[in-house]
């Protein structure tokens, strides 16, 4: 990188990871026999499917045998491409191809603040040893594969990555860490992470992917994904992150510089229904992935069974680790008031031969797992009703009923409930998350070296595999990204951002607003401006552009702290002035007026006018009300007055829109305003 910009210490546990039915939701996926492209192939076409856009992803590795990076039929490596596929333990040239061009690992940082590296853990290497890696690069770039499924057969079909022709690369970065299971998390380490940007845009690629971040954000001088995602845009790289898997708490969103597209997480219209019946024949929701036929168990409550001393009122009935009566619960099933994979693995410790797991989120929005027992995750709101039902009967049974697959769901999509929410904590005026995209039970490729529940215990060997988190959304708007740049690739890192933004949606398959796993209306510091749309994307009418000298100046005006060497202006641009797809405004002090400016990418000779949906409490002025272009490639500058009315409420934020259109293209931002 051009000099020294930060000096500070690696965090060994700051920044971790954020762990092919998305595709034919967001409409990017090729028809088979049908004469009449859609809208998705048609982009698929443009792009020709991101033929020789290189995409680099940091991650924990990649496995490469995996039939969704065969190279079969593509074209010789572009020769922009200076990177190179680096050997290691299970691991050499060879096993780069014309689809993997690169594959590159970083340990210093890592073995320098946990000693060498634990090789039973992981591969001194690029391979793949936990499947996170894996599982995003297929989505974002991954051959199209048939008959492809999770295990037992959940969402089988035709594995495809969104933009199947692009070249990747991976930088692996992520490693264990010691003493915890992979499923109790990884880590990626600052230096590590700085030096994977420096090679990767040295490398030549044109897209990153970074589907990891801290639990919370940090300011820029400390974050080496920020730093590095900097250095990466002004060399016009499109960097896409994960938002964070915090929620559904407020101001847990990561990621939060504004040269990163920075992606939430929502669900697909696919879930996977196994209900239990109870003995008195009520008939509970549930969800699940576990393979199992169905069957009738005997059914205790966990709280019922502990061994004493184990549990407190706040955690009784959990099946924590270790409290579980083997005496009490040999043979049966056993329900568990919350839990996931640690709550599975006490009950099969215990000797328990099925659970019902009450889900850990309030609401919709199940995260499947493939459990080692017949499992049933049932929504929390129906949790009284099982306990209810055990503690009133002196033989309880519950019948678990066999998983099935059920497409064409509604509403969809709807939020994660474990999608990081704004406001950003760095710098408020600038709305994050930016977007949204499938990230609820996707599925993908899977390392064969990592078993699908990520535990020791299971001996499972899996191809592909559904997984959850915002790590599984970005690569979506990554794809997307890289469809983009092969089809405008003079555009700016910035347009293509504003592109996917401005022609983000709000409305679910019901055509009603977006909702959170609640049912409640979502907001955009859940979704940002909303849900992605990739043909759309290709065709926005009008983009907000800026430039590394636009970030520079907002870095004066927010935190003073620079992250290259730039003298500020005497006179400090406000944070609010950045050239955003979207309007934020935090703490207003009566009135605001900001600026922004649009760019024609349509068509020559064209008008826009203006629809205001103000912020409850404010009123919202835009000049110019029309905005007319006599060519592509033409700017157009107006003014925002924000102005809070006697009704705003103090200290809390409200929320609305403003759409350009010129009766083809939509052209929307969000508004988000608080005052003081």
């Amino acid at each position: 990188m051009d000099g020294v910009i930060s000096v500070f210490h690696s965090h060994p546990t700051n920044t971790g990871l954020h762990t092919t039915r998305s595709w034919d939701f967001i409409n990017l996926l090729e028809g088979i026999g049908d004469s009449t492209p859609s809208n998705g192939e048609e982009l698929l076409r443009k792009a020709s499917y991101g033929k020789d856009v290189i995409v680099g992803v940091l991650d924990t590795g990649v496995w490469p045998e995996s039939e969704s990076f065969n190279d079969k039929g593509m074209e010789p490596i572009p020769k922009s491409w200076k990177g190179k596929c680096k050997s290691g333990v299970g691991f050499n040239s060879s096993n780069c191809n014309r689809k993997l061009i690169g594959a590159r690992y970083y340990l210093k940082s890592y073995e320098a603040s946990f000693g060498p590296l634990d090789t039973r853990l992981d591969f001194r290497s690029p391979r793949d040893k936990n499947g996170h890696g894996t599982h995003t690069s297929s989505t974002i770039g991954g051959r199209r594969v048939s008959n492809a499924s999770a295990l037992g057969g959940f969402g089988s079909g035709t594995a495809t990555g969104g933009a199947p022709l692009v070249r990747l690369a991976m930088y692996k970065v992520c490693w264990p860490i010691p003493g915890l299971t992979t499923a109790e998390g990884n880590t990626c380490l600052d230096d590590d992470v700085l030096a994977a940007f420096d090679d990767a845009i040295t490398d030549g690629v044109q897209v990153i992917s970074v589907s990891m971040g801290g639990s919370t954000s940090r300011p820029y001088i400390q974050d080496p994904i920020a730093i590095g995602a900097l250095h990466a845009v002004k060399r016009n790289i499109v960097v896409a992150c994960s938002a964070g898997n915090s929620g559904p708490s407020l101001n847990s969103v990561s990621n939060v510089a504004p040269w990163i597209i920075t992606v939430g997480a929502s669900s697909i219209d696919r879930i996977f229904p196994s209900p239990i019946v109870l003995g008195n024949d009520m008939t509970i929701e549930g969800e699940s992935i576990t393979p199992f036929r169905t069957r009738t168990y005997p059914l205790v409550y966990a709280g019922d069974v502990e061994i004493p001393g184990t549990t407190s009122n706040d955690t009784n009935g959990f099946c924590l680790p270790g409290t579980l009566s083997s005496k009490l619960v040999r043979g049966k099933a056993v329900f568990c008031r919350r839990g996931e994979v640690f709550q599975s693995l006490e009950v099969q410790r215990a000797g328990g031969i099925a659970t019902v797991l009450g889900n850990r989120y309030d609401g919709r929005g199940v995260i499947g797992r493939p459990y080692l027992i017949p499992a049933t995750v049932v929504y929390a709101d129906k949790r009284i009703d099982v306990y209810n039902y055990i503690e009133s009967n002196q033989n309880p049974n519950v019948t678990l009923i066999q998983p099935k697959t059920t497409l064409g769901t509604k509403p969809a999509p709807f939020m994660a409930p474990f999608t990081s929410r704004g406001p950003n904590d760095i710098e408020p005026n600038i709305l994050k998350p930016d977007i949204t995209a499938p990230g609820l039970n996707i599925l993908a490729a899977w390392s064969e070296a990592s078993p699908p529940l990520n535990v020791p215990s299971d001996h499972r060997v899996v191809k592909y595999k559904i997984d959850s988190g915002t790590s599984m959304s970005c690569p979506h708007v990554a794809a997307v990204a890289a469809l983009l740049k092969a089809i405008h690739p003079r555009w700016s890192s910035p347009a293509i951002k504003s592109a996917m933004m401005t022609t983000a949606k709000i409305t679910n398959n019901m055509g009603r607003t977006i909702t959170d796993s609640l049912g409640n209306i979502a907001s955009p510091f859940e979704y940002g401006a909303g849900h992605i749309q990739p043909s759309k994307a290709a065709d926005p009418g009008l983009v907000y552009d800026a430039s590394y000298m636009d970030y520079l100046l907002f870095l004066c005006g927010s935190t003073r702290i620079l992250l290259d060497p730039f003298e500020c202006p005497r006179v400090l641009p406000l944070p609010s002035d950045l050239n955003y797809p979207s309007l934020a405004i935090a703490n207003l002090k009566k009135v605001m007026t900001v600026k922004r400016t649009v760019t024609n990418v349509g068509t020559k000779n064209s008008s826009y006018s203006l629809r205001i949906n103000p912020p409850p409490g404010y009123s919202v002025k835009i000049s110019p009300a029309t905005l007319h272009f006599r060519a592509t490639g033409e700017k157009r500058s107006f003014s925002i007055t924000v102005k809070a009315k006697n009704t705003a409420k103090k200290n809390k934020f409200s929320f609305g829109s403003y759409t350009w259109s010129d009766g083809i293209h939509q052209v929307r931002s969000p508004i988000t305003v608080s005052s003081q």
